[in-house]
C-alpha cells in the first residue's frame, strides 16, 4: 500500500529538518520535497507548522527504536554497533549534509512544547538502548545508553562540520571497544 500524504509530508519534514534544521524547513519545502498538493496542509496538521514538526520528530523517534527491534539478548557492542549504525548510514546516504532532526529542533526551537518532545524522543532511545545494553550484560546500562546518544549526535555534528566520516567513525570505533571491554 503506498504511503499516505500525510505519511509522506511527516517523513519529508524528517529529512529536511535532518539536512535544514527548524528554521530552514518550510511547509511549501516539504510540500514541494514531497509532491503533495497545497491544500494537504492544513486538511492533514490544521495546528500549522509545530503540529507538522512534533509529528516528524515522533516518526524519527520511532524510526529509530524501529532500527533496535530484535537486538534483544544482543551483546553490548552489537547494540551499540546497531545503533551508531543508524547514525553513519545517514551521513553516508545524504553525503555527510544530514544529521540528527530531533537535534536540529533542540538547538533551534524557543518553544517549551516542542523541547519537551524532543526531550521525550531522546529519553525513549536511551530508555530502549538501556534496556538491550542490560539485556546485554552491560554493568552500567544507564550511563552507557546515555553517553553512546550523546557521544552519537556529537560525532555527526563533527562529520557534518568537517563533512568527513572520519570524526564519527573514530568515536563509534572507541564506544564499540567501550562497549566489548564492559562485559
Amino acid at each position: 500500500m503506498a504511503e499516505g500524504v500525510r505519511e509522506r509530508m511527516i517523513h519529508g519534514a524528517v529529512r529536511l529538518l535532518a539536512r535544514q534544521g527548524l528554521q530552514g524547513t518550510s511547509f511549501a519545502e516539504v510540500l514541494q520535497a514531497t509532491g503533495t498538493p497545497r491544500g494537504s496542509i492544513y486538511h492533514h496538521f490544521p495546528g500549522g507548522k509545530d503540529q507538522l514538526v512534533e509529528a516528524a520528530l515522533d516518526a524519527a523517534g520511532e524510526d529509530t527504536l524501529r532500527a533496535l527491534a530484535g537486538l534483544e539478548g544482543a551483546t553490548p557492542d552489537r547494540v551499540t554497533e546497531t545503533y551508531l549504525g543508524i547514525w553513519r548510514s545517514l551521513l553516508e546516504e545524504s553525503d555527510t549534509t544530514a544529521g540528527c532532526a530531533v537535534l536540529a529542533v533542540t538547538v533551534a526551537t524557543r518553544s517549551d512544547e516542542m523541547m519537551a518532545r524532543t526531550a521525550a524522543v531522546f529519553r525513549s532511545w536511551r530508555a530502549r538502548l538501556a534496556e538491550l545494553l542490560a539485556l546485554g550484560g552491560h554493568p552500567h546500562p544507564e550511563a552507557f545508553a546515555a553517553t553512546v546518544v550523546a557521544a552519537a549526535e556529537g560525532a555527526v555534528v563533527l562529520s557534518r562540520a568537517e563533512r568527513s566520516l572520519e570524526p564519527f567513525d573514530a568515536v563509534a570505533a572507541f564506544l564499540i571497544a567501550e562497549a566489548r571491554d564492559a562485559t
